[in-house]
């Protein structure tokens, strides 16, 4: 396996985890006292462009409470090397101990020693062998960036010059190709494009001619946006269709592999439209979206393309104004302004269509994210930076110079290297960070080609997002400021309660959202202030209250009628938000559930083509959490019905999930006008929220076992032998333990079980063969008790009941 798949396959094999699951905390070490860097804690960092490397204690994905750097590396003939060696402890910069973070500290030196002024000399605090001396890396002058930065910056182009010349050397080594994942090798020629100089343009057209013949199987959706993106790039700046033809087939191959909702995951669709494994995620299938966007601009113009732009983008204009891309089909994301880098992606790819309202949310998303909030991610911080300057950009040059000056500058010249070229620097993760050792360049040196305009990543289609001035950036880059993984709260709970009130009425909905969450921490805050605000004509004021309220739980029971008449707001955003907090508020909102199941009943509208207002209304009644999750009583009987039928047939399987409580909480003698559509609910799996997809499946399959339901049995037959891959080893032995409760009626569906068996035995999905030989023995197993089987329970049919 080439080792760049290993990396993206273990870096996503760990994907939810990195930004859920807290690390193991290591030591401190204090390396003066000869402590050694702890076991396992193999992550360090870039530098600069002094030529070394160190590394620092975190915790959380951060380096807050590090305050030494231990030397791991100097590269020979580096500004660093007979200054700086291997061991080494750097205790300060500018002549004083670090007294915050030492990666920024170290980083903001880097930036000043490279001015005019400070003529490249880089003070250093070094420790060795017991002793501490001042010294001095002298650093090249590369000059100060401007207040506009990378627009306008001498600087900037001083290191756009200097890393296509590195990234080219680079690329001619021999063993550059086959050392590189498809998504890096792509960025680096894309960047060579993006300087404009034709002296790399035979550079590029070699690595377009390896993209015209790329094809994969595994993971294909990760590397094929990438890939795609270079090709049509290449073309529209060249004009150079000689790799038309393999522009041409991975565009349709890409639109062709498209799920049914406009959605990809890990690898292309299967045949019946749905997706496999996991199920959506959203890290690929953006730059999928974006890279048929170029593709169509290119020439290649075909139904299939529209289609899958037109689907995609349907499903992504739901989150605007509502919160981060997030993974898949979830939520959206509103624990930061950014996650994976996705709202970058969005941004962009909005201003290729020429929506303006899209590209204008997520490229001041992309603003709002910076320090601890960007230094996150899925398998590390790589997408989060590759796509921060091509969105932040969209929103003027004020943006990206105030952006730079919070941010980007110290991160980007910590993570130069002293010959010019950009190793991949990730946070500190709980375990190596997969992507940690890709050639990173080329998708740093994008951001350093913005001004040139030369590609459309980089700026060809001017934007049509609102230029910001500079009063809405400094308020944006603020909105971005107190998070991080290891202090989520102090930062919202040291403001005074009116303005936490006044952030309510953000535009942000993460800010709203951190304030919502404060608010309702302090037991003295009155709810009236807040019910006040459902009044406002603003609809962010209103969406803050109902997101304040809601976790203000049944405290904020007087807010009940008021968020009743909000649940008939004009904007559906705002009425979810509404039955959100009504389930929040629980047994004092119970009066308004009557009005919840009629909306949930009702037929999703055009404005509505993926059913969302019906699914958060699954979630809102029916989860555990929800108005009706844990009792029905008193619940009109009629009314539930239509309810549950409609929401049975939503798009997502999370939403359909949520009716496992009705399930649970009916009589069977009640739950029986409802069989036919829970026998389409077990028979036809949802086309979304497919990781979630079989828990209403298994659900209606334990009610029919339960019940000794007949039609039951041709279902477990085919669940055996249709069921979604992941996870199926587990749910098959509990489908076969079921089926073989009904006795000798099973018999019936032996030759399927047979089929099935054979069929598994070989299965041509990515499944290890040894669990496909266990799996088929269990079914065989199976078929020989249900052979043996003399008992006949009786049984009850849908057609009878």
């Amino acid at each position: 396996m080439p080792r760049f798949l290993f990396a993206l396959l273990s870096a996503l094999a760990c994907s939810l985890a990195t930004s859920v699951a807290a690390p193991q905390q290591l030591p401190n070490p204090d390396f003066t006292k000869g402590e050694p860097i702890p076991e396992g804690a193999t992550h360090d960092w870039t530098l600069g462009a002094t030529g070394a490397r160190g590394w620092m204690y975190s915790h959380q994905l951060e380096t807050t409470k590090a305050r030494q750097i231990r030397i791991t590396a100097v590269a020979k003939g580096s500004p660093a090397d007979g200054v700086l060696e291997t061991g080494d402890v750097i205790l300060g910069v500018a002549g004083g101990m670090f007294q915050s973070d030492p990666r920024v500290e170290f980083g903001r030196a880097l930036t000043a020693a490279e001015t005019e002024a400070a003529r490249g000399q880089l003070k250093l605090t070094r420790w060795r062998d017991g002793r501490t001396q001042e010294v001095v890396v002298k650093l090249p002058v590369l000059g100060t960036y401007s207040a506009t930065a990378p627009y306008d910056c001498k600087k900037s182009a001083r290191i756009l010059q200097m890393g296509c010349k590195a990234l080219a050397e680079r690329m001619k080594q021999p063993d550059y190709e086959r050392s590189q994942s498809p998504i890096t090798r792509s960025l680096n020629a894309l960047a060579l494009l993006a300087s404009g100089e034709s002296e790399y343009l035979p550079l590029v057209k070699r690595e377009t001619e390896w993209a015209s013949g790329y094809s994969v199987n595994s993971m294909a959706t990760w590397y094929y946006g990438y890939v795609l993106t270079l090709l049509a790039e290449y073309q529209l700046a060249t004009g150079d269709k000689t790799f038309e033809d393999g522009l041409r087939r991975i565009a349709m191959e890409a639109a062709n592999g498209q799920s049914i909702v406009g959605s990809w995951g890990h690898k292309f669709a299967g045949p019946d439209g749905r997706l496999v494994g996991y199920g959506m995620m959203n890290a690929p299938g953006l730059p999928l979206t974006t890279a048929l966007i170029l593709a169509r601009e290119a020439g290649v113009k075909e139904p299939q393309i529209d289609l899958a732009i037109d689907r995609s983008a349907k499903f992504l204009r739901f989150y605007i104004g509502k919160g981060a891309i997030p993974y898949g089909d979830h939520h959206p994301w509103i624990q930061t302004h950014e996650d994976n880098g996705k709202c970058g992606m969005t941004a962009v790819m909005f201003n290729l269509m020429g929506e303006e309202k899209g590209t204008e949310f997520f490229a001041r998303m992309s603003l709002a994210s910076h320090g601890p909030e960007r230094d996150t991610g899925h398998t590390g911080n790589f997408w989060n930076m590759t796509w921060a300057m091509p969105a932040v950009a969209l929103s003027g040059p004020q943006a990206a110079g105030a952006w730079m000056r919070e941010f980007g500058a110290w991160y980007y010249d910590l993570a130069r290297g002293w010959d010019g070229s950009f190793r991949h620097q990730g946070p500190p993760q709980p375990r190596p960070d997969s992507t940690g050792r890709w050639d990173a360049t080329g998708a740093y040196l994008l951001a350093y080609a913005m001004p040139l305009k030369k590609i459309h990543l980089t700026g060809k289609s001017p934007s049509i997002a609102p230029q910001l001035d500079a009063e809405t950036v400094a308020q944006t880059l603020r909105d971005g400021r107190g998070w991080s993984n290891s202090d989520r709260n102090s930062a919202y709970d040291s403001l005074k309660t009116d303005q936490l009130l006044e952030r309510l009425s953000s535009w942000s909905p993460i800010v709203r959202e951190r304030a919502a969450s404060a608010l309702a921490r302090r037991q003295d805050v009155a709810v009236e202030p807040i019910v006040k605000l459902l009044e406002s004509p603003d609809l962010n004021t209103r969406l803050g209250a109902c997101k304040a309220l809601g976790q203000f739980r049944d405290r904020a029971a007087p807010a009940v009628p008021a968020l009743r008449d909000t649940l008939k707001a004009d904007d559906m955003w705002l009425r979810l938000e509404a039955a959100a907090a009504l389930a929040g508020i629980g047994e004092p909102a119970m009066a308004a559930a009557p009005d919840m199941l009629e909306m949930l009943a009702r037929e999703p509208g055009p404005d509505d083509p993926r059913g969302m207002e019906q699914r958060y209304l699954c979630f809102a009644l029916f989860n555990r959490a929800g108005l009706l999750g844990k009792s029905l009583d008193s619940v009109d009987r009629d009314l539930l019905m239509k309810a549950v039928r409609a929401g049975l047939k939503n798009q997502d399987g999370r939403a359909r999930g949520a009716f496992d409580s009705v399930y649970q909480n009916l009589a069977f003698q009640e739950l029986k006008p409802l069989l036919p559509a829970i026998h389409e609910a077990i028979h036809t799996p949802s086309p979304s929220g497919i990781m979630f997809s079989e828990q209403i499946r298994m659900a209606g399959l334990e009610l029919f076992t339960k019940h000794r339901v007949a039609e039951g049995i041709d279902l477990m037959a085919d669940y055996i032998r249709h069921q979604k891959h992941h996870g199926s080893e587990k749910r098959q032995p509990v489908v076969l333990q079921m089926l073989e409760s009904y006795g000798k009626h099973a018999q019936r569906v032996l030759p399927q079980l047979e089929a099935a068996a054979d069929y598994i035995e070989n299965d041509p999905a990515d499944y290890p063969r040894k669990l496909s030989l266990e799996k088929a023995q269990g079914i065989r197993e199976s078929i020989e008790r249900i052979k043996a089987a003399t008992d006949e329970p009786s049984l009850i049919s849908i057609k009878d009941v």
